[in-house]
């Protein structure tokens, strides 16, 4: 029998649930030993009668009867997952994705069972990853809306003057807004599937200063030092401009989010083997180890002394899109070791290299 998942449910076993033919990898033969099992019962009842001059008018109905039961039990016992499947599919109708079926044959039925358990488990990670993703954008998005709905309310009604600093307020809640929205629609871009990059050969330091001076201008009210190093520097790297901008600036948002006032943002890159390596580190609380190998799954949140990881807020997203991005380019991204801070590792091709079935075209 299969373990059972944490926080699983069985359907309830009838007692007479007999499956003495489950080591039996056949259904076809399952079928066969039941009639030769039905047949060979009513033999031998019928010879026992017989013997014992019981007479036909007793021994036939006995056997009969006697047959019919064995049947009963077996088949009973053979079908009892695809009673099962009939039970649990009624509850996934009604939201409940918690079922399992009991697979211990080894025929079709079993297999069937088994491929039942691994679509309710898909739907029951989908559900939850559905209801995490309504909690944590619903959670995103009252935040920002709250604050610049009050801060415009007061405008409104005279409680505070329009001033530069409390246009700024409102205008970092909207650019807020307009992160979230813009991560929500790159996650959709990702569950369509879209993986076509348009490529072209680029200067790594060039780009590198180009998206530090964007969000520098954005998040300028920490006072945050950006120094950008590339070794060479006439490095070059063939990749997706679009795509590769959309991994730094969610990597660079991630780093100001947790990066202490007055603080420095790394940005290094340099050549390892036929790979370029684009380092992105801060000076906040880190992240604890034991999460540094699922902060990329999506909606994945961990902790090391407050520190939220997450790519948009706390939504779990940006950091998966990065991931996503990574992975188009044939390339993997990781966090790094550090003794202080968090840095965030991405290696990728020097020469385009995508990954199986993304298709290509280069930039006019």
């Amino acid at each position: 029998m299969e373990p059972t998942q944490p926080g699983a449910r069985r359907p309830e076993h009838h007692r007479l649930d007999v499956r003495p033919l489950d080591p039996v990898h056949s259904l076809k033969v399952k079928l066969g030993l039941l009639v030769v099992a039905s047949v060979a019962v009513g033999v031998l009842i019928t010879w026992i009668g017989l013997r014992n001059e019981l007479g036909p008018s007793r021994t036939f109905p006995l056997a009969i009867l006697v047959s019919l039961l064995l049947t009963w039990l077996l088949a009973r016992g053979m079908t009892s997952p695809l009673r099962e499947m009939t039970a649990a599919a009624q509850a996934m109708a009604d939201g409940d994705y918690s079922i399992r079926v009991r697979s211990t044959s080894q025929d079709e039925v079993g297999q069937l069972a088994e491929a039942f358990n691994t679509m309710s488990r898909d739907l029951e990670a989908s559900d939850r990853i559905r209801r995490e993703l309504v909690a944590n954008v619903s959670h995103e998005l009252r935040t920002p809306v709250a604050a610049l709905q009050a801060q415009l309310e007061n405008m409104v009604d005279g409680v505070t003057e329009p001033t530069p600093a409390a246009l700024e307020v409102s205008l970092e809640q909207t650019e807020r807004l307009s992160r979230l929205v813009t991560y929500l629609l790159d996650l959709s871009r990702v569950e369509a599937g879209a993986s076509a990059l348009t490529l072209t050969q680029f200067s790594v330091g060039d780009f590198l200063e180009e998206c530090a001076e964007a969000v520098s201008m954005v998040d300028a009210a920490k006072g945050l030092t950006y120094v950008v190093d590339v070794t060479p520097e006439d490095l070059v790297l063939e990749a997706d401009v679009e795509r590769l901008r959309q991994v730094v600036t969610n990597l660079l948002q991630n780093a100001i989010r947790h990066s202490p006032h007055g603080g420095t943002v790394r940005l290094d890159a340099y050549p390892v083997d036929d790979d370029v390596v684009v380092e992105i580190g801060d000076e906040g609380p880190g992240i604890a180890p034991e999460d540094r190998d699922r902060v990329f799954e999506r909606f994945a949140r961990g902790s090391t002394s407050g520190r939220a990881l997450a790519g948009s807020g706390g939504t779990g997203i940006g950091l998966a899109i990065v991931r996503w991005a990574v992975d188009l380019h044939g390339g993997h991204v990781e966090v790094a070791d550090t003794e202080s801070g968090a840095t965030m590792r991405v290696t990728l091709p020097a020469s385009a290299r995508p990954a199986a079935g993304v298709t290509t075209e280069s930039a006019r």
